[in-house]
């Protein structure tokens, strides 16, 4: 490997290669698309959290189309940026900072999108149903989870600000 993402070089960068695959093995398994999680297991563990199309294809062992698809996927959920080399052509793919945080926050958006429709279609089964309090509890589920989000992001400012990592 012969690129700027700091990975070449590295002591360690068969167990580099390692990490990236068996974090990717587990976002996959989790629900993310196979490639997008290899390509963003490689740009989490590059050192600076950032590479080009031709870095990521070269490190992964994959094709080009491959990469631009993983981007795609990555770019439409905002996990990762695309920029312009400075006095290049190239773009390189950069994860956002604060990216947990980030990302945790969409889900939230995300949940107050389906309590609303949980809510909607429990008032529509009725209250009296048992689909209709299945569907309402479901709601309370995802309002419980918004208000415990709230706290739990705050606490991990003050707990990265602590550590003096923000």
């Amino acid at each position: 490997m012969s690129g700027e993402n700091g990975a070449t070089g590295r002591a360690g960068d068969e167990a580099v290669s390692r990490f990236v695959e068996r974090f990717a093995a587990e976002l996959t398994e989790a629900g993310m698309q196979r490639m997008a999680s290899r390509v963003f297991a490689a740009l989490l563990s590059s050192e600076k959290g950032s590479m080009t199309s031709a870095e990521l294809a070269e490190q992964l062992r994959i094709s080009p189309a491959a990469v631009s698809g993983a981007i795609r996927y990555l770019n439409q959920v905002n996990m990762v940026s695309r920029e312009r080399d400075p006095g290049s052509r190239r773009d390189r793919y950069v994860l956002h900072n604060e990216l947990w945080y980030e990302t945790f926050t969409r889900r939230d958006q995300l949940l107050t999108r389906w309590e609303k429709a949980l809510r909607d279609g429990a008032e529509t089964l009725g209250p009296q149903t048992a689909a209709g309090r299945r569907v309402a509890e479901t709601a309370e589920f995802f309002e419980f989870l918004q208000g415990e989000m709230s706290g739990l992001m705050e606490r991990w400012r003050v707990y990265r600000e602590a550590r003096g990592t923000a």
